[in-house]
């Protein structure tokens, strides 16, 4: 599911329905604001933050402020990863370190009713069935339902769930979704498995509904059209980066390097440039340069040996491949309201290197030296 727009996964009590969830399941909901990301960087950073459990992704790859983050990160007590394959998050660990090796959606999920089933919402809102396809990669693989429902069970005692049900049995999980979210879920076990296509999330401004004290559609003009509006002035000589993602990408999971999108073979340590700021720089195509943060906060960021490419990018900006620039990207450059780090405005200087990429002793090592660059193991 795609967790806070739709089950109430959110770091914001306030956008989740407690007290349903106070009368399903007798107990109080927490009611104090969770961390976002920025704030468990922080958190992170400052070691008020004492353990981290990852449910999938690439929580380390993924977020600003790469060399500190990775250095603060070896500090935490305790770090958990619930992964369906190695990443970087699972090799940079805490001073306790679990790997904890799941079931991935494409593999057949067995539990003690049978066969099992997940469900899944796409970007336009529609929902439907996801069954395994291949035998699990080894015996000992667990479920995501299994692994969590098993954390549970060991840790709340007496609680008004029975764990070992919902393990064996997804359907009951999803009979819980639609009590807590009637509008949405509503016969949610019945609707799934009666049309393989799924079913719609509903959307009243998708029928022209428009749910505001007008009636109307209502549109706000933003107060500024920085994303930071923090960011300090920047002279001629600086670019701003916009970091982007490859055809064969899904977030930080890279499949190869191979971008025909953009026509970028063999490595990921790129910057599309303009042609008019590659003359003003004096740098050539397939030079290696520098790419130098420059927030203005006397922080040192910088990614050494990466290829020049011209590229129809506007001029004053550049682009780059995420997650590989994100150690350029400072943790408070974020969006002002929603704390979305700002990987689309980061401001750098760009020189060339001191060897030239067609120089014969630079080697490939070299110019992939940072980050590490592996498919699937970003």
């Amino acid at each position: 599911m795609q967790g806070q727009r739709t089950v109430g996964i959110t770091e914001k009590p306030d956008l989740a329905p407690l007290e349903q969830l106070a009368v399903q399941y007798r107990f109080q909901p927490p009611r104090t604001k969770g961390l976002d990301t920025v704030g468990a960087c922080r958190g992170i950073l400052d070691e008020t933050v004492k353990g981290f459990i990852g449910l999938g992704g690439n929580f380390l790859r993924a977020i600003p402020e790469t060399a500190a983050m990775e250095k603060a990160w070896r500090k935490l007590p305790l770090t958990v990863q619930i992964l369906t394959k190695l990443n970087r998050g699972a090799v940079i660990h805490g001073q306790e370190g679990f790997v904890l090796p799941c079931l991935g959606r494409i593999e057949i999920d067995r539990q003690a009713t049978g066969l099992q089933f997940v469900t899944v919402e796409d970007t336009t809102g529609r929902f439907h069935a996801s069954h395994g396809q291949v035998e699990p990669a080894g015996p000992d693989l667990r479920a995501e339902p299994d692994i969590v429902a098993g954390l549970a069970k060991a840790t709340l005692g007496d609680s008004q769930v029975n764990w070992d049900e919902w393990r064996g049995d997804y359907g009951l999980v999803r009979d819980a979704i639609a009590e807590t979210y009637p509008k949405i879920f509503a016969d949610f076990n019945s609707r799934i498995l009666a049309s393989p296509q799924g079913f719609d999330r509903p959307n009243p401004a998708r029928e022209r509904i428009w749910n505001t004290k007008t009636g109307k559609a209502n549109f706000i003009a933003p107060s500024c059209l920085s994303e930071d509006p923090d960011l300090p002035r920047q002279s001629g000589d600086v670019l701003i980066l916009i970091t982007v993602r490859s055809n064969d990408q899904f977030n930080t999971t890279v499949d190869s390097y191979e971008d025909r999108l953009r026509g970028i073979h063999g490595t990921r340590n790129i910057v599309l440039m303009n042609e008019e700021d590659m003359v003003r720089f004096e740098i050539a195509e397939g030079d290696s340069v520098d790419l130098i943060g420059k927030a203005g906060d006397g922080i040192e960021r910088a990614l050494r040996g990466f290829r020049a490419v011209k590229y129809d990018v506007p001029p004053g900006s550049c682009a780059g491949y995420y997650p590989e620039c994100n150690p350029l990207l400072p943790l408070w450059h974020h969006a002002e309201r929603s704390h979305v780090p700002a990987a689309k405005s980061i401001p750098i200087r760009i020189r060339r290197s001191k060897a030239s990429h067609s120089d014969a002793s630079l080697t490939q090592n070299q110019i992939l030296s940072w980050p590490v660059n592996e498919p699937r193991s970003c």
